[in-house]
């Protein structure tokens, strides 16, 4: 398989992002905030114009951006969209994003959509299935992307390797890189009764070219367990930001960031927690984090 760079022309930097929201265009066109980068997703800039392309073309003057994509369905067991990689194609090539993501999850089945991103077994089968998709997507687009690891409720009883033996065999295979979301990785050691710290201290760091950290819903399962969602709708939890404050001291900054994608706070809210995000990488010298492993 053909390996591939990020984008270093318009690399983000190793700070603090957030989602770029439209309730917040006016804050960010007026107040122009001290803040690293904006993410968006990729499926909501497919039209070829309106509103949102206009302002995102202001702020991409401004702001290096990244791209998370949400509709690839990089785990189907069917093949990829090819419509849908060509739009994908025309927004990173409009923007040129300093990186590009996806989900490690499944949302389609037949010509059906569905509105969730559901996890993957972990087996021989899939990380090969995964890894064709993967360099489908990078031979596409002519440019590496981060695979993220998702969050889990269940685990697979056919699943024949770890969550890190697995994204570690689809990065060799592939070249890709990984968004390592620290949120998930809380949301599904509590859920399956492992231990996050032990999780991140295997993870291949040398891999990750970005991290997301979230709040997730506290709820309980029909045994009356803990049971967390991953909402994305609240503030990030302490015992995340514990794990990633502690992630970063080990290795060294990473370009972060703060996603809040249901009941969207006010600007100063948000920006607060991007601002706490910044302080933490500040504490750590400048490394080479914002380049993947392949770069």
């Amino acid at each position: 398989m053909t390996k591939h760079r990020p984008n270093t022309k318009d690399a983000i930097p190793q700070r603090a992002g957030v989602g770029l929201k439209a309730c917040h265009y006016d804050d960010i066109l007026d107040g122009k905030p001290d803040l690293g980068w904006f993410e968006i997703h990729a499926e909501n800039y497919m039209g070829e114009g309106g509103m949102p392309h206009h302002v995102l073309s202001q702020i991409r003057n401004r702001y290096p951006i990244s791209c998370h994509g949400v509709g690839l369905s990089i785990g189907s067991a069917r093949g990829l969209d090819p419509a849908h990689l060509d739009r994908l194609k025309k927004v990173v090539q409009r923007y040129e994003p300093g990186l590009v993501s996806e989900h490690l999850a499944w949302s389609t089945h037949d010509r059906g959509f569905l509105n969730d991103l559901l996890p993957v077994p972990y087996t021989a089968e899939t990380a090969f299935r995964v890894s064709e998709h993967i360099d489908q997507v990078q031979t596409h687009l002519g440019r590496q992307i981060l695979l993220e690891n998702p969050s889990t409720y269940v685990a697979f009883a056919e699943s024949e390797m770890s969550e890190i033996a697995f994204l570690k065999e689809i990065t060799e295979r592939t070249g890709c890189g990984l968004l390592l979301d620290v949120n998930n990785v809380y949301v599904s050691a509590t859920n399956q009764g492992y231990a996050p710290g032990d999780y991140l201290t295997e993870f291949p760091v040398d891999a990750v070219g970005e991290i997301h950290l979230g709040g997730h819903a506290n709820d309980r399962d029909d045994d009356g367990r803990t049971l967390l969602i991953d909402a994305h709708d609240r503030a990030i939890a302490a015992q995340v930001w514990k794990l990633y404050e502690d992630l970063i001291g080990r290795i060294g900054p990473r370009p972060t960031l703060v996603e809040w994608d249901n009941d969207v706070p006010a600007w100063p809210v948000l920006f607060t927690e991007a601002q706490r995000a910044d302080a933490i990488l500040a504490k750590q010298p400048a490394g080479d984090g914002a380049k993947s492993r392949a770069a």
